[in-house]
């Protein structure tokens, strides 16, 4: 083998070395981030997100219901009021987590508050909800 012939597959070599551990690092970075966003969200105190990030949260199936509290499409709060006293406990973030019993989110883990219908429909109106009349 000649010095041409040596210094060219020295340099071949590292070139795919250097690419064959580019493409590793990548792939283990993605790993560590998905692991790390799983074991911050499994039981982290809860932080502040936007909408759109709780659509695409998982909900964990520990916490619901026969009847999901959380609301989708076109809302009807006289349907939600079983017992018809007017009032319904609603999430104060996930406006969309409405019920006619106390509980918890089961997006976000919060106390779900007692408020009129009226309330209630006020919020969701407020956040871009939409309401049954």
């Amino acid at each position: 083998m000649n010095y041409k012939t040596k210094i060219l597959t020295l340099i071949l070599f590292v070139f795919t070395f250097s690419v064959a551990i580019s493409f590793a690092q990548e792939d283990s970075s993605k790993a560590h981030s998905n692991h790390k966003h799983k074991m911050e969200m499994k039981g982290a105190p809860h932080k502040h997100m936007d909408m759109k990030d709780h659509k695409n949260m998982l909900m964990d199936s520990t916490k619901t219901n026969e009847e999901s509290w959380v609301r989708e499409g076109e809302i009807d709060l006289t349907a939600i009021d079983k017992n018809k006293d007017g009032k319904v406990y609603q999430d104060q973030m996930d406006w969309n987590v409405i019920s006619d019993v106390p509980g918890e989110c089961p997006l976000c883990g919060m106390k779900l508050k007692e408020v009129s219908l009226e309330k209630a429909k006020e919020n969701l109106l407020k956040h871009n909800f939409k309401v049954k009349e």
